[in-house]
């Protein structure tokens, strides 16, 4: 895979991140590679099946988040050990900003990613989002091209509770069953941020999948009100190892305008950055989000 193919397809992985993703009914587990968000309750909703990655729940359905600027870096790392004892781990790092108007940008570093990782260069992506104008650009630093594609508009208030709602009956029914186990953390200060923390176990009964024996999947949760942002999570599977994602550095001060905006040397154009990632990322900007 040349180097062209690579980044188009690392930029449309990651443009699934972050402009909205759909909310997923009882879906598959992510491969460790690339944690998805989740619904509006945070990652996974209140089941914790995916980690956070880009670190913004404002961004979750176009929601613009008002009044409270920072800047921060991220990390998310899983490492994974095999039946024979190999060890295998994958980091990511990001760069985070979002100013007083809600508008944020993402840059993301992948390594220890497929063709990445045998090439020994880690590969970073920039993307900007403002919810308010609607609009999302991934930046092809290799190109000098501003990929640009609407946003999801912010589910009505309707909605959220309809959401909310069906999230907490099932919940609830998962709780009943003895399949989930849901805890209250209580509040902690974390990295200099207040943050409220759940802790939600699901058990796989044995013979569910084939198993054996039951299986744990374990997923730790701290979440700032007051920034709206994971500022760090914990998921831990047998069959994936375990992955935790960090917010670190957080500054709350208003970032530099420029960061939100594309530069004057590059050129816009509309659509996502080539094929790939659901095969969705070609559309024209009108089109729906993928499913």
């Amino acid at each position: 895979m040349n180097r062209k193919c690579l980044a188009s397809t690392a930029l449309a992985a990651v443009l699934l991140l972050g402009v909205g993703t759909t909310r997923g009914q009882d879906a598959p587990p992510p491969a460790p590679d690339v944690m998805m968000h989740g619904g509006p309750g945070g990652p996974g909703g209140p089941f914790g099946d995916h980690v956070e990655l880009m670190g913004f729940e404002g961004l979750h359905g176009g929601k613009a988040v008002k009044g409270a600027p920072f800047s921060a870096t991220a990390s998310t790392e899983t490492t994974q050990t095999l039946q024979d004892g190999t060890a295998i781990h994958r980091t990511t790092t990001s760069n985070l900003y979002r100013d007083s108007q809600g508008r944020s940008r993402n840059e993301v570093t992948l390594s220890g990613f497929g063709p990445l990782q045998a090439s020994g260069k880690p590969h970073t992506m920039v993307s900007i989002a403002d919810p308010i104008a609607g609009t999302h650009y991934m930046l092809d630093a290799d190109h000098k091209v501003a990929h640009q594609m609407r946003m999801h508009g912010a589910p009505t208030a309707a909605q959220e509770q309809e959401f909310e709602q069906k999230m907490q009956a099932r919940l609830q029914k998962e709780e009943a069953s003895g399949a989930v186990k849901k805890e209250s953390l209580g509040t902690q200060t974390i990295n200099g941020v207040s943050a409220e923390g759940t802790r939600i176990t699901r058990t796989i009964a044995a013979g569910q999948i084939g198993n054996d024996k039951p299986i744990q999947i374990v997923f730790e949760r701290w979440y700032s009100p007051d920034l709206q942002v994971v500022v760090k999570s914990t998921r831990t599977d047998p069959r994936f190892g375990t992955t935790t994602y960090t917010l670190n550095n957080v500054q709350r001060t208003e970032p530099a305008a420029t960061l939100f905006s594309v530069p004057s040397d590059y050129t816009v154009q509309q659509g996502g950055p080539g094929r790939g990632a659901r095969g969705a990322m070609h559309a024209p900007p009108d089109a729906p989000a993928p499913q």
